[in-house]
Formats: structure tokens, C-alpha cells, sequence
């Protein structure tokens, strides 16, 4: 499905056929935002704290744009004197926001969106991905003591670097859970075995072959209600057979080691789980699941559904490459405002994809991952870009006359 095919048809619909995006940032959410992290707003400053929440979710969507020029462009500032505001009022306002409100406003606009989207589903559970990245800071003091630097025998890397790892909804893409910490302190695991509570009940986790530690499987699957993952094979892994329902159909046991043990808590001897293998092309692909019913779980589905597991890879593409046009690092030069910037991009990349899914999900036979990224950021952020004599305090007017 092409973005030009679905906005022609878009302009068969009325715009109350869509959400405004006054009914997804609408200023009370905001207020909530800075009231439950204690954030107060000083009608008196040009950069009112509310209009800053704008600003951090449009240093993503305008990536190429300095950050004074883009409160301006938006006109997010109150009137005064000069046209343009310092570029440190800029960052002494950033301060004063913080992180957590952005991390607030994401969890908020998350829950609301995603809770409003009639999701894909597979044999009655939601499909998830998680996987991890590494975002590049500037290089300065301060950012290196905290988020550390990858390293190797041979060399450390020229920039401090922050690990983050997603879980997101394959069909929507929309961001569920975000978690992020040094690169030096915390691993992919670590920062994942953090959503094992967050988790939603009736649904399917993919999980790339980094994530392979059978103590986050074993709590991941105990923690509700059919919460089921699925991963590859770790090379190597020694298992037992205990049931084998074809030649690559089985139950099997696999024995926990001492350290994965001792790391998580109540962790059993072995794990059970089904082994299902798959020869694709020339490469013997085995996968295994927490999915052990066999008739409720068909083996032909099973080594298929990891292909979906790509879509999450794809996010990252979207956000690196199309939001962050290809830059490699991040503009922040405090820890606080790496990690707010941070919470503005996925606000920003969910507040896009949610209205992409609106746009498929109102059209027949279209899932929202069959529309290009690419076209429809561009088409979407381009409305704000162009319309600059349209201000908003002025993108909810924006965004209501473009839908």
C-alpha cells in the first residue's frame, strides 16, 4: 500500500472520521504530566513549561532544525521582545522540564493509544518484538561518566553511548515499553527482564537471540496470564526430549546453568518448552516456545511468526534514519536531557504511528506497517513544516486541518 493510495482515499473521509491530535496532546494531558512529576509552569518565562513539552517532541520531528529556531518556527514561546530566545534560555527551560516529565507524557500517550487501536492479533494473543539499541551522545564529561563507552580488547569507542531496548506491537508499531541505562552497567537482558511486570496478559513475545536467558523466559511466562515468548535455539544448547509430537515438533527440558540460577530469583531446575524446527532455503532454523499446546499452537505458524520479529529492527531504521535523518548523535550534552530526549522521539515516532494506524485501520485489507514510514512522516511533518503562518501552541489546528 502506497501513502499516495490511502490519502486518496483519505479524502473521502471527514475529519471526524480521525482523532485530532488536540484528543492525543491536549493540554490537559500535559498539565497531568508536569503535575504528577512535580513541574510547575511560570506563565512569566517565554519558554512555559508546557510549550517546552512541544519543543522536546519536535526536536524529533524537526531533526535538522536548531532548537531556537524551531521553538520559534512552532511558536512556542510567549511573546516578547525579540524574536528569537537565547539559545541557553533554551537549554535552562530543558532543564528546568526534566526527563520525567517526557517519560510521563510517554507512558500516558502510550496507554491512550495503544489501548484505542484494534490491534492484530494470532490465535487470540497480540504479538510483541523486543530488541535493543545503542544511541551515540555527545562527547562530553559528563555523559561518559554516566552512560559509560562500549569497548573491546582492542579499542573504546570515541563517544559515550546509552543502551535502550523496546517492546513493541509488530502490527502498529507503536512503542509499549521503553527502558534505557549505561552501556557500561546494564545489559540487553537486564533492561529487558524490566518489563516482565508490564507485560500484557494474553500475549506473544519475540525475542531476538541476544535476549536468550532462560531465567527471563522462565519469570516472563509465570508472571500472568499466557504471557508466551518464542526465540531461536541458542547454537550448542543441551536439552532433553520429552514428548515428540513429529520429526520437528518436541517438548523439551532445558537445564538452567549455576550462574542463571543464582541471578534469578525462584528460578527452576529446567525450563520446559517446544522445539520446533524448520529448514528454510539451506538453513535449519529451530525456535523454541513457551507455546506447548499443539492444537492450539499449530507447528506450521510457529517458525513463520519469527519473521515478525524484523518489524521491531524496522522501527529502529525509522527512527534513526527517517526521524534522525542519518545523524548519529543525539543533541544533548547533559545525561538528563539525553534521556528527555530520548522520551520526546518515542513520543514523537508513536504520536506518527498512531496516526498512520488510524490511516490504515480506516481503510479496508490495510495493516499500518504496509504503509511506508518514510512517505507518511514526511507527509505528516511536512504539514508543519510548510504551514509556519499556522502556529500552534498551533500544531493541534495544524494536524486538525491536515486530517
Amino acid at each position: 500500500m502506497f501513502l499516495s493510495q490511502a490519502l486518496d482515499q483519505l479524502q473521502e473521509f471527514t475529519p471526524d472520521d480521525f482523532s485530532k491530535l488536540p484528543d492525543l496532546l491536549e493540554p490537559e494531558l500535559i498539565e497531568q504530566c508536569l503535575q504528577d512529576t512535580g513541574v510547575t509552569t511560570v506563565r512569566k518565562r517565554r519558554l512555559p513549561m508546557d510549550f517546552m513539552v512541544w519543543a522536546v517532541v519536535g526536536m524529533a520531528l524537526f531533526r535538522d532544525m536548531p532548537m531556537r529556531q524551531l521553538v520559534s518556527h512552532l511558536d512556542l514561546m510567549l511573546p516578547g521582545n525579540r524574536p528569537y530566545v537565547a539559545p541557553s534560555a533554551v537549554v535552562q527551560a530543558r532543564q528546568r522540564l526534566g526527563a520525567d516529565v517526557m517519560k510521563r507524557m510517554f507512558e500516558l500517550t502510550n496507554k491512550l493509544w495503544f489501548d484505542k487501536l484494534p490491534t492484530s492479533h494470532w490465535n487470540d494473543l497480540s504479538i510483541l518484538a523486543v530488541d535493543g539499541t545503542i544511541w551515540r551522545t555527545p562527547d562530553t564529561l559528563e555523559n561518559s561518566e554516566r552512560f559509560g563507552r562500549t569497548a573491546n580488547q582492542r579499542r573504546e569507542s570515541d563517544y559515550p553511548q546509552i543502551r535502550m531496548v523496546n517492546q513493541m506491537e509488530v502490527s502498529s508499531h507503536l512503542v509499549t515499553a521503553t527502558e534505557f541505562g549505561s552501556v557500561a552497567e546494564v545489559s540487553e537482558v537486564d533492561l529487558a527482564a524490566k518489563f516482565i511486570e508490564q507485560t500484557p496478559d494474553h500475549s506473544l513475545t519475540l525475542f531476538d537471540k541476544g535476549f536468550y536467558a532462560l531465567g527471563l523466559l522462565d519469570q516472563w511466562h509465570r508472571a500472568g496470564e499466557e504471557r508466551h515468548w518464542l526465540i531461536p535455539l541458542r547454537k550448542g544448547a543441551q536439552y532433553t526430549v520429552k514428548t515428540s509430537f513429529s520429526n520437528t515438533d518436541k517438548l523439551v527440558e532445558v537445564k538452567l546453568s549455576p550462574q542463571a540460577k543464582r541471578k534469578w530469583d525462584n528460578a527452576p531446575e529446567t525450563v520446559q518448552a517446544r522445539l520446533v524446527s524448520k529448514k528454510i532455503g539451506k538453513k535449519d532454523v529451530a525456535i523454541l516456545t513457551s507455546m506447548t499446546d499443539t492444537m492450539r499452537y499449530p507447528e506450521a505458524d510457529i517458525v513463520d511468526l519469527y519473521a515478525h520479529r524484523w518489524e521491531i529492527e524496522q522501527a529502529y531504521r525509522e527512527m534513526k534514519q527517517y526521524m534522525l535523518k542519518n545523524e548519529l548523535t543525539l543533541r544533548s550534552k547533559r545525561p538528563e536531557l539525553v534521556e528527555q530526549e530520548l522520551w520526546g522521539m518515542l513520543v514523537a515516532y508513536n504520536l506518527l504511528r498512531y496516526m498512520m494506524a488510524q490511516m490504515a485501520y480506516s481503510l479496508k485489507h490495510v495493516e499500518p506497517n504496509q504503509i511506508s514510514f518514510k512517505q507518511a512522516s514526511h507527509y505528516l511533518v511536512g504539514q508543519l513544516h510548510i504551514l509556519v503562518n499556522i502556529s500552534p501552541g498551533k500544531i493541534p489546528k495544524v494536524m486538525e486541518q491536515m486530517m
